[in-house]
């Protein structure tokens, strides 16, 4: 994935209000009324959201007859995951480390009560 896709993602994912939206959509397609009832704001505030997230590659939109539905693509989240899996490892790794030298602490410990 590229840097500046992975930027526009993260960007998009920072927003709390973005994330519910994605949470929604994961349901199943809507429309901005539908996606706009659960918060305070207005539907063009969710327009500009869902803009976000189209440049981001996490959703689409099509229309239905009148209707704008929003759909969401989830291959992006999948990319994010893929590069977040790294950290992953080294976080593994590290608690990993943090458990042989607890362990070896807890040895020299009971070695030393023993005495």
């Amino acid at each position: 994935m590229a840097a500046d896709v992975l930027s526009l993602v993260f960007g998009a994912l920072a927003d709390p209000t973005r994330r519910a939206i994605l949470i929604r959509l994961a349901d199943g397609d809507a429309t901005v009324a539908e996606l706009a009832a659960p918060f305070d704001v207005s539907q063009p505030a969710i327009s500009r959201h869902l803009k976000v997230l189209e440049n981001a590659g996490l959703i689409s939109r099509t229309r239905r007859a009148t209707a704008r539905l929003s759909h969401l693509e989830a291959e992006p989240l999948r990319e994010v995951t893929t590069w977040l899996t790294r950290y992953q490892r080294f976080w593994d790794e590290s608690h990993e480390r943090l458990d042989e030298l607890l362990a070896a602490l807890q040895t020299n410990h009971e070695q030393g009560d023993d005495r």
